[in-house]
């Protein structure tokens, strides 16, 4: 059992008797978490639930009830209430009616962390935090020439500043918490996707092969 699971306090089983297991994956605006979780979960049994594409979704529900506060906490750059965040991941680990979850983009912040372990903790098992390195120059040139197609409205200049300044001052240090407990696994995202994808699959058999967390067949390829 890990520190951080210990952490959470007594663990009491999901409604189907399934303890969804999950992986956090951070990185800077523009490291390429949304993509390398996409890759995993082509590989894997694994099911991506990006934090950010489930707020934006929740914005463009109608009748929300948190849709207008949520988009404008996303277009300024701001980290949306986490009762919000953890509400929408729960729902979503629920409807997915799997076991093994990567989230990406969260948690942003120690408010983040304590909700979720306040909400969700007693409810899921922490295996690691995968980290995806990536200096600022290169993930905000990625992210300005994907800013035209991607139709976010945080892919602007703005925001992006924002936005790092968020991950520099709230989000990196949820890495070095996760660090010091042993529990992050970090790869560099500078170099090509495929490059990157063979070391973060690297990274997960590590995993298996040292905890025996998973089934024999989950990275399967």
């Amino acid at each position: 059992m890990s520190d951080t699971t210990k952490m959470s306090g007594d663990k009491a089983e999901v409604e189907d008797g399934m303890k969804p297991n999950v992986v956090f994956v951070l990185g800077a605006p523009g490291s390429g978490k949304g993509t390398q979780c996409s890759l995993i979960t082509s590989k894997t049994n694994f099911v991506h639930l990006s934090a950010g594409d489930l707020l934006r979704q929740e914005c463009a529900t109608s009748g929300s009830q948190y849709g207008d506060l949520i988009a404008s906490y996303i277009k300024d750059g701001k980290i949306v209430p986490v009762e919000i965040t953890c509400s929408l991941l729960e729902k979503a680990m629920k409807m997915s009616g799997k076991e093994y979850f990567l989230i990406d983009g969260f948690p942003r912040n120690f408010d983040n962390l304590q909700g979720w372990i306040n909400q969700m903790g007693h409810k899921t098992d922490f295996l690691f935090l995968l980290f995806l390195q990536a200096p600022e120059d290169i993930c905000v040139e990625r992210i300005l020439s994907r800013g035209a197609t991607s139709g976010r409205i945080d892919d602007n200049a703005d925001s992006l500043k924002k936005r790092f300044q968020t991950y520099l001052h709230d989000t990196l240090p949820i890495v070095k918490f996760y660090e010091d407990k042993g529990l992050v696994r970090s790869v560099d995202s500078t170099r090509p996707m495929q490059s990157v994808h063979e070391d973060v699959m690297a990274v997960l058999r590590e995993v298996v092969s040292k905890d025996g967390l998973f089934e024999n067949d989950l990275l399967a390829h």
